[in-house]
């Protein structure tokens, strides 16, 4: 693990509604709030809106192939959604190194996500394990 204290990285996809499908397929998660237009029509938002896994999917590979990288995976999140993405949103994902541990693979990420208009639409901040391969343990 080569992260340092005040580095950053981003990543950004466009959400379509095949993302949306392919994500439903894979967890169940057919809200109408997805799916279903005059529902989503007559909520606060008025629109379909992208489920938040998509959004903190984006997170995920960010930490993982990026920012520290490889073999690396979150120990917990502690983030808040402030606004929704809706289909056809650009989301730019965005991690800062707030501390790394001086003898463990552990990093602190403050965490961002902000749609296409600035407006962002997730705040928080992330502790991450960095794995590398090695001789089994325990074995």
């Amino acid at each position: 693990m080569n992260a340092a204290v005040g580095q950053r990285t981003s990543r950004a996809m466009t959400v379509t509604a095949e993302h949306v499908r392919r994500y439903a397929e894979l967890t169940g998660d057919y809200n109408p709030l997805h799916f279903d237009e005059a529902f989503a029509a007559g909520t606060r938002w008025g629109r379909l809106v992208v489920q938040g896994g998509l959004t903190t999917g984006l997170l995920h590979a960010l930490v993982a192939m990026d920012l520290p990288g490889p073999g690396t995976v979150f120990l917990s999140q502690n983030w808040r959604f402030t606004a929704p993405v809706f289909i056809g949103d650009t989301i730019t994902a965005e991690v800062e190194v707030l501390s790394v541990h001086t003898s463990k693979p552990v990093t602190q990420l403050r965490v961002r996500v902000a749609r296409q208009d600035g407006e962002l639409v997730l705040d928080g901040e992330a502790w991450c394990y960095t794995m590398s391969p090695g001789p089994a343990v325990g074995v």
